[in-house]
C-alpha cells in the first residue's frame, strides 16, 4: 500500500467513525482493504467499549474471507488499534495495520474515562511479542486533524 492509498483508506475509515458517532457511538472507524489496496471489503464502526470498530471488523473479515486471503489485506482504522483489537487483528491474520493517529494521542484525550480506558501500549509492541511480521504503518499527520476533531469534546 502506497502512501497515496493508504491517506485515501484512512479517510474512508474516518467516514466511518463519522457515522458511528451520529449513530451515538464512540467515534472510532475502520475499513478492510482487498490486496489490490483500494477496494473496501467491508467497513465497521464502534459499537460500545468492547466491541470496538476494528475487533468487529476483524471478526467479521475472519467469518467471511480465508486466512491466506486476508494476510494480504489491510485493515485501516482513524486511531491506533488497541490492544484488544490488535490481538484480535493478529489472530485474523490480517497482514498489514495502517493507523492515523496513534494511542498516546487518544489518552490524552480521554484520560481515565471509564468508556475509554486506554493503555498506553503500542500495536507494533504486541505484535512483537509474536512470531507473524504483521507490517504497521501510521501515524500519518495528514490526518491528524481531521481525525482528532471527531474526538475533541467528546470524552468530557
Amino acid at each position: 500500500m502506497n502512501h497515496e492509498q493508504a491517506i485515501k483508506a484512512l479517510r474512508a475509515a474516518n467516514a466511518v467513525a463519522i457515522k458511528a458517532k451520529a449513530n451515538g457511538a464512540h467515534p472510532f472507524g475502520a475499513v478492510l482493504i482487498a490486496p489490490d489496496h483500494e477496494t473496501i471489503l467491508l467497513e465497521a464502526g464502534n459499537v460500545s467499549t468492547v466491541r470496538h470498530a476494528e475487533n468487529e471488523l476483524a471478526r467479521a473479515g475472519a467469518d467471511r474471507f480465508e486466512s491466506d486471503y486476508l494476510w494480504q489485506c489491510t485493515l485501516v482504522t482513524n486511531f491506533e488499534p488497541c490492544v484488544m483489537c490488535t490481538g484480535t487483528i493478529y489472530w485474523a491474520n490480517i497482514g498489514r495495520i495502517v493507523y492515523g493517529v496513534p494511542e498516546s494521542a487518544l489518552l490524552q484525550l480521554t484520560g481515565d474515562h471509564e468508556e475509554n480506558p486506554t493503555l498506553d501500549m503500542p500495536c507494533r509492541e504486541i505484535i512483537k511479542a509474536g512470531p507473524k511480521m504483521i507490517e504497521v504503518l501510521g501515524p500519518f499527520s495528514e490526518v491528524e486533524a481531521e481525525v482528532l476533531e471527531l474526538h475533541r469534546g467528546f470524552w468530557n
